[in-house]
């Protein structure tokens, strides 16, 4: 599993890390602290037919994407 950070990150960098991370790897984790780049990773990641597994914990977000 392939896991990045984009912690501070606006958008839309952490789709485009997103993105390349998933033509790397089958599974991706992502790390984001504001709710706008967790909305925007789920709606990219749904658009491509995965369904992303979202944990939050203090005031951070993990997003696990399987393909």
């Amino acid at each position: 599993m392939k896991k990045i950070d984009c912690r501070g990150l606006s958008c839309p960098e952490p789709v485009i890390m997103t993105k390349r991370a998933l033509k790397e790897d089958s599974e991706v984790a992502v790390t984001v602290d504001s709710r706008v780049p967790m909305e925007n990773i789920s709606r990219f990641a749904r658009a491509l037919g995965i369904e992303p597994v979202i944990v939050e914990s203090d005031g951070e977000w993990t997003l696990t994407l399987k393909k």
